[in-house]
């Protein structure tokens, strides 16, 4: 449920507590090691956290895949509270953040997060799993198909594979460049948090991409830019409104 690390840089059952501390641990081993995230020198400390809840706090304030998607969290019963669905934390790795499945929680890698765009990406891409996780019943700790499902729609629909973060990548000209680009993010993101191959995560990602791929709630559309975004947030705020009129 992580991101994928960008090229750029070098409610469960008792049976599945074993599995979830499996994958967490690839990615938030200092959350499980201590129960809170380990902290630098203090200086370092608040220079990150606090550029990172700033930065947070723009996002949800501005962004319109994020306002879409809390709006649509809401409308399906789960209301997302900053406090309590975002952590801010140094991460291990070049991993930018994660969806933490265990408690429904958002970790934003503050060490890793370089800007704002960055910001907004990480938070549209986690909330996608977030929810993809209240809206469906996804085994993220041993269906690995449930977990491919997720990494292609967040990889579609929160501006992984915009045209202009492949030109930063030098990724562009290929025919279906966008269905190539969500497939190789999806693959990647996979491999982050599970000890699988390479062939195993590529098999899941194929088993699930043509019905992934085009699950394209809340949004309606693959929003390939912010206009795009905005427009899906206008109709989503509109769909009651044309159904009460039926």
């Amino acid at each position: 449920m992580a991101e994928a690390p960008d090229e750029r840089e070098t409610g469960p059952v008792a049976g599945e507590q074993l599995q979830q501390q499996h994958v967490g641990c690839q990615v938030f081993s200092e959350r499980l090691a201590q129960g809170k995230p380990q902290q630098g020198l203090l200086s370092s400390f608040f220079t990150n956290n606090q550029k990172c809840q700033l930065m947070l706090l723009k996002t949800l304030a501005t962004n319109p895949y994020v306002k879409l998607l809390l709006d649509a969290m809401k409308h399906s019963g789960c209301a997302v509270n900053k406090d309590r669905h975002f952590s801010c934390e140094d991460c291990n790795g070049n991993v930018s953040g994660g969806f933490d499945a265990s408690v429904s929680q958002i970790v934003l890698c503050q060490n890793n997060i370089r800007n704002q765009a960055h910001m907004n990406r990480v938070v549209t891409h986690e909330l996608i799993h977030a929810f993809d996780h209240c809206r469906a019943h996804v085994n993220w700790f041993t269906n690995v198909r449930h977990l491919a499902c997720s990494e292609v729609r967040a990889a579609n629909l929160s501006g992984d594979c915009s045209l202009l973060n492949e030109i930063f990548r030098l990724h562009f000209g290929l025919k279906q460049h966008h269905q190539t680009c969500v497939r190789d993010r999806a693959i990647r993101s996979i491999l982050a948090v599970r000890n699988i191959s390479k062939e195993v995560a590529q098999k899941a990602v194929d088993e699930v991409f043509e019905s992934c791929f085009n699950d394209h709630e809340p949004f309606g559309r693959i929003p390939h830019n912010k206009t795009y975004a905005r427009y899906a947030h206008r109709d989503f705020q509109n769909r009651d409104r044309y159904y009460s009129n039926i």
